[in-house]
């Protein structure tokens, strides 16, 4: 068969990453999933071999770990054949800052930021060397409105949204494709970690983790930088962003604006 290349998929034990990894298979892609759970990656690897027939390839690493993430960045450096990654492993709190337990704040810094960067710098360079491939990067609309849930997953998506935009700046006349996701609320084990089920969330909020990665599989194919699967209009979108440029030319002067010379 032929190969639209490896997909790397991370958190692809279930929910989000395993639905990513068997649209990227149906798609025509072999697949290189990682996850901590081996057990479930192995019934997810062997469903997609039997439907698909496509090589499917396991990791098991926990990307908290600083061996195992070394050990997968040197797997991405040195496979020439990967030309997709899906940075989609992550975990959120629901709980207010002050309440929550500050090692597990710090675990969520390394796995949503720290892992998620070094992963997308292992695999840039061969794609720009090759001048094609394509980076997916799952943030969340928390990183535009970080009031909504625990304020260091907040900011982390914010990083990974920012990171993202930084990332098509550097990468895109160099052929690599970057998106960024920002999905709302979606019906996944999220919600179980977080600390709120989502049970107890209004129904009508809550997206299907199915409908949630082919929307954001579609935006990839309309070539959006920022895919938010819920929101009607991108105009909404493409106004707040807009507005983010027009602020570029006063961010930065030789003196200070004139409401703070109190002189």
């Amino acid at each position: 068969m032929t190969t639209l290349g490896t997909a790397v998929i991370t958190g692809a034990s279930s929910g989000i990453g395993a639905i990513y990894a068997d649209r990227l298979a149906k798609r025509g892609y072999d697949l290189l999933l990682v996850a901590r759970s081996q057990d479930k990656m192995d019934i997810i690897a062997n469903k997609i071999r039997q439907e698909t027939g496509r090589q499917v390839t396991t990791i098991r690493a926990d990307l908290t770990n600083s061996a195992d993430l070394a050990q997968l960045t040197d797997t991405i450096k040195q496979d020439g054949n990967i030309t997709l990654l899906v940075n989609n492993a992550g975990f959120g709190k629901a709980q207010p800052l002050l309440e929550s337990d500050i090692a597990q704040m710090r675990e969520m810094v390394t796995l949503n930021i720290s892992s998620l960067m070094e992963l997308s710098y292992a695999a840039a360079p061969q794609m720009a060397a090759r001048g094609q491939g394509a980076i997916i990067n799952i943030s969340s609309v928390v990183a535009i409105s970080p009031e909504l849930l625990n304020g260091v997953y907040g900011g982390s998506k914010a990083f990974v949204l920012a990171f993202s935009q930084s990332l098509h700046h550097e990468l895109a006349d160099k052929g690599v494709r970057v998106q960024v996701v920002l999905p709302g609320a979606t019906a996944t084990d999220f919600w179980n970690v977080a600390g709120v089920p989502a049970g107890h969330l209004p129904q009508e909020i809550i997206m299907s983790a199915e409908d949630m990665v082919d929307a954001s599989l579609s935006g990839f194919d309309q070539g959006e930088l920022v895919t938010i699967p819920a929101l009607p209009d991108i105009k909404d979108w493409q106004a707040m962003e807009n507005a983010r440029q027009a602020l570029k030319p006063n961010l930065s002067h030789n003196k200070s604006a004139a409401r703070y010379n109190l002189k």
